[in-house]
Order: C-alpha cells, then structure tokens, then sequence
C-alpha cells in the first residue's frame, strides 16, 4: 500500500468521527489551531525563509513571490481567520426543508458534511491554515497537497495545526499533509476515488486545467482569475482611475486582480493618456490594441493569447470598445468567469452588465479585490470557484457540505 493510499484511509477513518462532534469541540480545536500558528511563529517563519530563497534562486516572479512569503503580520491573519470561523456558524444540522406526506412521513432536508476534501495547490501557504480550518468547522477532513515552493512553509504549518489537535476532540488525522514534492504524489491522489468525496485545485490555469482533465473525483474548478474592468463613456472619471489601480497593482498575483481594461471609444482619446500614465508609474506593463496604440503609440501590441491570458503580474492589457454590447461579448468570450466590473454612472447599463456578464462575480464601481470569502463577510475561504455546480464564488462553510433526507414514519409501506 502506498503513502499517498494510508494518508487516505486516515483520512476517511477520521471523517467519520468528524461527522459526530458537536459545533463547541469543533471551535475549541480551531482556537487551539489558532493559538498554535502564533506561538510557533518563529519556526513557520524560519521554514517560509528557506522556500523563499530556493524560489528566488529559480527566479519565482516578484507577484508570486508575494504570495509565498510569509511574515508575523500575515501568520497573525491566519490565526485570526481561524478564529473567525470559530465564530462563524455551523452549518451542519441545519434543516433546509420539511414536509409531510399525504401518507404521514415527515422528510427533512438536513446539510451535512461531504466527507474527505482534497486540496492541491501552488505557493499560497496560508491556504494550509484556511483551507484546514474550514473542513474542520464545516465537519470534513481534509488532505492537503501544497505546491513545491512551499514546501517547507506547508509542512511547518500543517504539523503545528495537527499538533494543536492533540487535546481536543478533533482527531489528528482529520488534517493530512502530503509533503511529497513529486507530481507522481499528486497525481496517485487525483486517483483516490474510494476515499475522497472532492478535490478542489486552487492555482493557475495550468494547476487547474491538469486536475480537471487527470482527475478520477469530482473537481470544483477555482482560481484561475481572467479578470475585466470596463470603463462607460460616463463613467466618473475621477474615482475610476483609483478603483482600477487598485483593482491592478495592490497585489497583482492573486486570481481576483485584473488582467483587462476595457475603455468606451468616446473617452478613450482623453482617459488612455491619464490612466495608462498612473499604470506606468505604479510599474505595470501596459499592452494595447489597435486602438489604444494609435492614442498611446509606444504600448506594446497585444496578441490574441493576450485576451486569454491571466498574467498574475505587473502587467494589464487594453482595447477601446464601441458601446457595452461589445465589452460584454468581449468579456464573455475571454474571461475565466470570475471577477468582472463596470464602472459607469447609468443606472440602465449598469443593470445589463450585472444581468448579462457571466462571472461568478460581478461588480458595479467598485474593484474586483473584493472577491474574498472574509471580504464578502463569510470567513476564511477555500477558493473562488468559477463553476455552475452547487457551488460559485467564495467557498466557505456551507459550500463544503451537501444534503441528506431524514424520513420518519410510522409503519408506512410503499404499494
């Protein structure tokens, strides 16, 4: 029997202890969780230190870099957002619905845990914590299977919020860690249909696209965040430009920063100049189409790649537009249907932006950066997802449970 297979079967054994504590043995191991990532600071930080200089020695970028490092700030927010979850409540046992029967049963909808959840993922170590502390809260366990840039940062991080396990009624062996750097490990664990109920991919395009077309269980596609902002010939101007900088250069590696400007033709000749230079200075790579150059003629051409593309970088490409219809095509046909705005004052153009944009999220003045499971008031999350199944958007608590008929009787039989 393999590692990966044993790590699995823990995992399955201790779901179904999961399934039985109640909410407060649930939370007392989330503030011991919580408790322990700040007491070990020191030793989270000195292994994070070793990833970051094996990730600069492989020339990592400066944007991805950012989410691999950790530091006492950040560690602190990681423990707070167990501790928010812990505060959080539990849906497991909740009654969605019942009825009853012409024939006298009572059948009622009940949420319930899913089970085993897999969670493979690049160099985001904090998705260790957050993504622990969810299953826990929300009765599942989970395996975990960071990137290789993380290693040592996941490791360090999973065996303290096992640790902090120890003496709560929370089993050690509902949070698994697999600290094999190998793709072979990976993959063994997209086969493992027996034991887990969903994996949840959670990086870039390429990540995603490899667990959706290798794995045997079911997938809830994430992450991957083409992102679009677009600009009405009536747009106010003025908050605009901040709105898209932030949406751009606060953290520029992460799935909910945009990667597209779209401008109205009416205001392009005026606004390009203004916001391309506030793009600049901020240090971002302009690249523009036909359009945009001739109004900007030193502005790297874009490709057809380009529109498809999630850079996850310092860089941000631009195409002038003749009305909302367009942009909203254009934005349907390339975007990853994750985080999408409008910035308009018309209240008409705004409705048919929010109704007819197919995202997961969609915007009406503001940035795209809100697209968080803490930002949208639901605690820490275990991805975005950009699929139509049960769940879209940030996934939290309740997105990691499913349903099941409770039916009482009293002697029926079925004729």
């Amino acid at each position: 029997m393999s590692q990966i297979e044993q790590i699995c079967i823990k995992a399955k054994t201790a779901s179904y202890e999961m399934g039985k504590l109640s909410t407060d043995a649930k939370n007392t191991a989330l503030l011991n969780m919580a408790n322990a990532l700040e007491t070990n600071t020191e030793k989270i930080l000195a292994a994070n230190k070793q990833d970051v200089e094996t990730a600069k020695t492989r020339g990592l970028k400066t944007a991805l870099l950012d989410r691999l490092a950790l530091d006492e700030k950040k560690i602190k927010t990681m423990a707070n957002e167990l501790r928010e979850v812990a505060a959080l409540p539990d849906p497991i046992g909740t009654v969605l619905a019942t009825s009853t029967q012409p024939n006298g049963l009572i059948i009622s909808q009940i949420r319930v845990p899913l089970g085993v959840v897999g969670v493979i993922y690049e160099s985001r170590p904090n998705v260790t914590s957050d993504a622990a502390g969810i299953t826990i809260k929300s009765g599942n366990a989970v395996i975990l299977r960071g990137g290789t840039d993380a290693l040592n940062s996941n490791v360090a991080i999973g065996n303290i919020l096992r640790e902090a396990l120890t003496n709560t009624k929370v089993p050690m062996d509902a949070i698994q860690i697999i600290n094999s750097p190998d793709r072979s490990a990976a993959e063994e664990l997209m086969s493992m249909r027996k034991y887990i109920d969903v994996l949840i991919p959670r990086g870039g395009a390429d990540l995603i696209n490899t667990v959706v077309e290798k794995s045997r269980i079911p997938v809830i596609e994430t992450g991957t965040g083409n992102c679009h902002i677009y600009v009405e010939q009536d747009a106010d101007l003025e908050k605009a430009t901040p709105i898209i900088i932030n949406a751009k250069v606060q953290r520029p590696g992460v799935c909910n920063a945009i990667e597209k400007l779209l401008v109205h033709k009416t205001i392009a000749q005026t606004y390009l100049p203004t916001i391309i230079a506030e793009l600049h200075k901020n240090g971002v790579q302009v690249r523009g189409d036909e359009e945009t150059r001739r109004i900007i003629p030193d502005v790297k051409a874009t490709t057809e790649q380009d529109w498809y593309t999630e850079y996850l970088d310092l860089i941000i490409a631009i195409k002038v537009v003749t009305n909302i219809n367009e942009a909203i095509t254009h934005i349907n046909k390339y975007s990853t249907r994750h985080s999408d705005s409008i910035l308009t004052q018309d209240f008409t153009k705004a409705t048919q932006f929010l109704k007819e944009i197919d995202s997961a999220a969609v915007y009406w003045n503001a940035s795209t950066r809100f697209t968080d499971g803490n930002q949208f008031g639901l605690g820490a999350e275990i991805g975005v997802s950009t699929q139509k199944l049960h769940a879209r958007g940030p996934m939290s608590l309740q997105h990691l449970t499913t349903t099941k008929y409770i039916i009482v009787g009293n002697g029926q039989i079925r004729k």
